[in-house]
């Protein structure tokens, strides 16, 4: 079973990608990366570049999402989607493809949902919290490749917690 473990940012309110990463992992090692900053093609407002990094100088030379949806296609194809809480990043996505005349649909993974069940006791399951609770380091808080990272390392803590119930 092959899982694309997913992260992205976004421009607020308006919801257009302003970055992207996913990581192909086997269950065991990560196999693939594909990480690209997004053109909105809109201007990114000023909370989201305090809580991101990510200005509008950054993003203007970058790919729009038409032109990488075939590389996130081709990408996640076959893959079971992972992201912590699913239903943003996926809805995301979902939805920059829609935009565009494509129905995208990929089974989904939810590490908060899993982590609740398999990983009880924790005072929060928001990212931050639960990665500083099971010391899993994330290089670049709020950025799409540090997110992901770290959720890779928490998919693969569940994992082994539950013996391949998953697989």
């Amino acid at each position: 079973m092959i899982y694309t473990i997913i992260d992205v940012e976004t421009s607020g309110k308006s919801n257009r990608l302003t970055e992207i990463s996913i990581f192909k992992y086997d269950g065991g090692q990560v196999i693939d990366e594909y990480t690209s900053l997004v053109n909105p093609q809109q201007l990114i407002p000023d909370y989201i570049t305090a809580l991101t990094g990510i200005d509008n100088r950054m993003v203007a030379n970058a790919p729009t999402f038409s032109e990488i949806a075939q590389d996130v296609l081709a990408f996640t194809d076959n893959c079971i989607f992972v992201a912590h809480n699913v239903s943003f990043d996926y809805g995301h996505i979902h939805r920059q493809f829609k935009e565009m005349g494509f129905d995208y649909v990929r089974k989904k993974l939810c590490t908060v949902k899993l982590a609740r069940k398999h990983l009880k006791g924790h005072r929060s399951y928001s990212l931050g919290k639960i990665c500083a609770d099971l010391d899993i380091p994330i290089n670049g808080r709020h950025r799409a490749k540090g997110d992901a990272e770290a959720t890779v390392v928490l998919l693969h803590k569940i994992l082994n917690q539950t013996a391949g119930l998953f697989a």
